[in-house]
């Protein structure tokens, strides 16, 4: 009984415990998870320092409230990321600094789209740049709250200003809209987010419930193809609107679009991989295809979708006529 009445020896035993269990539950459990969780070879590039400072944009306006970083393995998500994630996604992230461990913003809800891929997914600064300062401005039915306290108001540029072509209904006053250090800073985080690849694409964990592959037509295997109409959600309806109809101001339609309906089929096939830098009234199209590994059977599968949508009525191509333009334009 001398043990409970000596409150020294009740205090050492109950701090030592204490240690012990911290040490085995909490303390080794995580190293043994950094020696095995090591990055992925091909991922070595660290945040830079606008983007590290785009983090804490991030973090200080709650994106991770309704944005997740961390592909499921499951179908559904494949539209988010290549694969499902995996712990050494995150083994090169690092605390924010000795108080604060957020250096994995995976997130918990799903409000808005996974963030995972989104560099990859979506590479151009002036969609994201329009998208933060009025959300509806870049996808009509969005639910996101707008971020203009991000943006300055002038009447006239200043050199080196940022200006971010908002479309005219979502102007007031006049005014150019410039983007602030901290919306850059935040774009930059933003594009910094890919999936990294993999050496070996035989170990590349596969998505669950995986549904059966199907052609343009909707049969089975009919086609060498992929599908088109969802290669054009995933990686141009951000801009180019799921009606083709574009953003005046913004982004171009492809709606009744000379080079969707035309025949310079090289300079079509151009755009889709190279990017554009178009009229003075658009924003600049990054290399959506060279960003995303584009193959000439997804170039195809892109334009015959487009070619045979929202009234459109052109020719459809093969995978084999991109090849040669992809052989030629490299």
């Amino acid at each position: 009984m001398s043990f409970f009445n000596n409150h020294k020896t009740l205090f050492g035993a109950a701090l030592g415990l204490f240690l012990f269990l911290t040490t085995y539950i909490a303390i080794i459990p995580a190293l043994e998870n950094q020696k095995i969780n090591q990055p992925l070879p091909r991922q070595s590039k660290e945040l830079s320092a606008d983007e590290q400072a785009g983090k804490m944009v991030y973090i200080e306006n709650g994106c991770v409230a309704c944005h997740t970083q961390q592909v499921r393995n499951v179908e559904m998500d494949n539209v988010f990321g290549k694969r499902p994630s995996i712990p050494a996604d995150y083994a090169i992230n690092k605390r924010l600094d000795l108080w604060r461990n957020t250096a994995n913003l995976m997130g918990t809800e799903r409000t808005g789209p996974d963030l995972t891929n989104v560099g990859e997914r979506q590479p151009s600064d002036d969609w994201h740049l329009i998208h933060l300062y009025q959300p509806r401005a870049a996808v009509a039915q969005s639910i996101m709250p707008a971020y203009p306290f991000l943006f300055i108001e002038r009447d006239f540029l200043h050199k080196d200003d940022v200006e971010v072509k908002v479309p005219e209904k979502f102007v007031k006053r006049n005014k150019k809209i410039v983007a602030s250090k901290k919306a850059l800073q935040l774009v930059a985080y933003l594009k910094s987010l890919k999936q990294t690849e993999f050496t070996d694409d035989s170990s590349v964990p596969d998505f669950l419930y995986k549904k059966k592959i199907k052609s343009n037509n909707g049969s089975e295997t009919m086609s060498n193809l992929p599908n088109g109409e969802e290669l054009y959600t995933a990686n141009c309806a951000t801009c180019h609107q799921a009606n083709g109809e574009g953003v005046p101001g913004a982004f171009p339609p492809l709606k009744n679009s000379p080079v969707v309906t035309g025949g310079a089929l090289e300079l079509y096939v151009t755009i889709i991989m190279k990017g554009y830098d178009p009229r003075p009234e658009y924003a600049t199209m990054p290399a959506v295809g060279e960003n995303a590994g584009f193959t000439a059977e997804d170039v195809a599968a892109i334009i015959n979708h487009e070619r045979s949508s929202w009234g459109n009525k052109a020719k459809k191509i093969t995978a084999e006529e991109v090849q040669v333009i992809l052989d030629k334009i490299k």
